[in-house]
């Protein structure tokens, strides 16, 4: 049996049969619906049932039952029980659609003990254009893609990358330890729709854990150049000391911004740390027991997103404002394993 599925925004209409996810249906009818990994762990597909109803194989790990009961789905892994009306409102649109460029690497150098800073610039001298919090794919031919969020500013004529070595990694370790300034890349980009919501106006909160902090870095470089910000506090989860590889840079900048603080959280701290110990989403919850006025943006281990969202909705968040970007092995960017 078959069912129409009708996406309000963008005016398009497409049929889903039972046994296929209503993404699926979607991409094979050309409908490109937001999406990124596909397994339900990064939760860019979500959107509101406006009308209609959906069943999962399991519960999506991006969704949290309060979302579920708000009445929130995820496209990658929902199947259509009835004709559908579905709404992608709070999606942020992309700027410039993505293209592939060929890109010359300028420096490799070390950030911490497993993580590599990663600069580029595009070939014939071509500025990207992209949205703070968004990604770029790095093409490998047969051996498919790896993506990375842009941890650099959008005016930039330099892209920034932050890649943590997975042992093993084809790209990560075999290449990317290889790689001298002058190599070339090619990339697709920009990609994603994570990002800044400047229509929300109410005070932020940002949460990652390792090289989760990437698009974090973009979104507040990009933020903390107006003078008409509500108040953000970051808070950054690791393991020990050494893996707090931007600890510096986000220190002296909450030196320098009274609008702006800044949280480091060890979970697996020495004796002589004096923050705040465990994981980042406690530290949160800590400090603010009430998150009913805060916009919220987390990007990190699915582990951490998924506490997270159960934790911040438990204490008052509204799913309407908690924006999530989610690494892991088969999900684009790096794996992010702080927790």
């Amino acid at each position: 049996m078959s069912y129409r599925i009708t996406w309000i925004e963008a005016q398009r209409s497409f049929e889903a049969a039972g046994d296929e996810t209503v993404l699926d249906a979607a991409q094979r009818a050309g409908v490109r619906l937001p999406s990124e990994c596909a397994f339900g762990g990064c939760g860019t597909c979500r959107v509101k049932l406006v009308a209609g109803r959906v069943q999962y194989a399991e519960p999506p790990l991006a969704l949290s039952p309060e979302e579920a009961a708000e009445g929130y789905a995820l496209m990658c892994q929902a199947h259509a029980l009835a004709d559908l009306e579905i709404s992608t409102e709070r999606v942020l649109a992309a700027p410039t659609p993505p293209q592939r460029h060929r890109a010359t690497v300028l420096r490799v150098e070390a950030l911490s003990s497993d993580v590599t800073r990663l600069v580029i610039a595009l070939d014939n001298g071509v500025r990207l254009g992209f949205r703070p919090g968004q990604y770029l794919n790095v093409l490998l031919g047969e051996a498919g893609a790896r993506s990375f969020s842009m941890a650099s500013r959008p005016d930039e004529s330099q892209l920034e990358l932050q890649i943590r070595r997975i042992e093993g990694g084809y790209f990560t370790q075999d290449l990317l330890s290889a790689m001298r300034a002058g190599d070339t890349l090619d990339i697709e980009a920009p990609l994603g729709g994570f990002g800044f919501h400047e229509e929300d106006y109410r005070p932020i909160v940002m949460a990652a854990t390792g090289t989760g902090i990437a698009p974090l870095r973009s979104m507040l470089a990009t933020l903390l150049d107006s003078a008409d910000i509500p108040p953000i506090d970051l808070y950054w989860g690791a393991r020990t000391h050494d893996d707090l590889y931007l600890h510096e840079e986000f220190t002296q900048l909450a030196a320098l911004r009274q609008d702006f603080r800044f949280v480091p959280v060890l979970s697996r701290a020495g004796d002589g740390w004096v923050g705040a110990r465990g994981y980042v989403q406690d530290a949160v919850l800590a400090d603010y027991p009430d998150l009913s006025e805060h916009a919220l943006y987390l990007c990190g281990s699915p582990a951490m997103i998924a506490e997270a969202r159960r934790a911040f909705t438990a204490h008052g968040a509204s799913v309407r404002y908690l924006y999530a970007d989610s690494f892991t092995f088969q999900h684009p960017h790096c794996v992010d394993a702080a927790q």
